[in-house]
């Protein structure tokens, strides 16, 4: 008899965790302030419209993380966020799941996900959780005779005096050269595909190299803005605000030529709970909730139908539209970032620029 209540009481207990197992899921991103700002505008919504608990998890790699544990067979969370080069070489290897955009929600009019996000925002095994950029970031005290407002005034140090900060990689300083030697957005990468326009690239980072402070921690960026090491630098988007609104530095924008990112929602194969993963994904899709996310942090929605829905910064009086990549005037000149070419020419455009770099 006492051993039958044993029993039971065990095989109570153990259904009862796995109920409670069941009732959650760990989503992985690279934490700091993103993770965060996920967590307001995505986990704790989630938790309190299903009853599913959201649990957050920081790692600073997550698709080394998502790798190791498909290989072990030993999956620890349901989503994950990851970066779009990642996307490609995970999915290609097998170790993500498929998303079909049709269980995403159509906008408000009725525009699916698939007709409503931007190009790149959609994969085959991933969905895009916000946009971000890198662009040209400048002191406004440093130009009191009018300021630079192109990826050629970047160029042009003779009308606009100053070091340039750019970022220690061949990727974003080869199509910001291109740009700058007036290529047209849409077909830099058409350009940067050919020897002769590879050349074009490193000959024009060529006119200003004397002139370069090379970075590599997104931190460095602004920094080199606030010690007056440089008057323009490339940067990435949300740490000029940053410094524009947690810090009140005299920095602005120029929208022109910004590279667009994107980071993305994965579930790895094998995930404790593939459909409340999906689940999670579908809710944070909605163009409301991502253009929420803007409330906390300035990365911009992939979805177009967002765009009109964002509003202030945490603050209550920022308004954060002028300072999002995503933001139709901002966007207009703007080249999205090819992860396609990248994995097909990384390696070997990094050889070179490494050479250049040294000679």
């Amino acid at each position: 008899m006492a051993r039958n209540l044993i029993a039971g009481t065990a095989l109570a207990l153990a259904l009862a965790g796995a109920a409670q197992a069941q009732d959650s899921i760990n989503i992985t991103t690279y934490g700091g302030a993103f993770g965060e700002a996920v967590n307001q505008a995505f986990a704790r919504p989630f938790t309190e419209a299903t009853g599913i608990q959201a649990n957050m998890v920081d790692n600073s790699d997550p698709p080394a993380k998502l790798k190791a544990e498909v290989e072990a067979g030993n999956v620890t969370s349901d989503v994950y966020d990851v970066e779009q080069s990642d996307v490609i070489r995970l999915c290609d290897e097998g170790l993500i799941e498929p998303i079909d955009p049709a269980t995403l929600p159509a906008a408000a009019d009725g525009t699916t996900a698939a007709d409503d996000y931007l190009p790149q925002a959609l994969h085959d095994c991933a969905t895009a959780i916000m946009v971000w950029s890198t662009v040209i970031a400048y002191d406004t005290e440093a130009f009191p005779n009018g300021a630079p407002a192109t990826v050629a005034d970047f160029f042009d140090t003779a009308q606009f005096p100053g070091k340039r900060g750019i970022i220690k990689r061949p990727k974003y300083a080869l199509e910001f050269a291109l740009l700058g030697d007036g290529v047209p957005p849409d077909q830099v990468y058409d350009v940067l595909s050919t020897p002769e326009g590879v050349d074009r690239a490193f000959a024009k980072l060529d006119t200003i190299k004397d002139q370069v402070v090379w970075w590599e921690a997104g931190a460095q960026a602004p920094q080199l803005l606030a010690d007056r090491e440089v008057s323009m630098t490339l940067a990435y988007n949300g740490r000029i605000f940053d410094a524009i609104v947690e810090e009140g530095k005299p920095f602005a924008f120029i929208w022109d030529g910004a590279n667009l990112d994107m980071d993305y929602w994965v579930v790895p194969r094998g995930a404790p709970d593939v459909e409340k993963s999906m689940q999670f994904i579908a809710f944070a899709s909605d163009p409301a909730r991502q253009a929420d996310l803007s409330k906390y942090i300035a990365y911009g929605p992939p979805r177009k139908s967002a765009a009109a829905s964002v509003g202030t910064y945490k603050d209550g009086t920022t308004e954060m539209a002028p300072y999002l990549p995503t933001t139709p005037e901002n966007a207009e000149s703007a080249l999205v970032n090819d992860a396609g070419f990248w994995a097909d020419h990384g390696t070997e455009l990094t050889e070179r620029f490494n050479a250049w770099l040294a000679g």
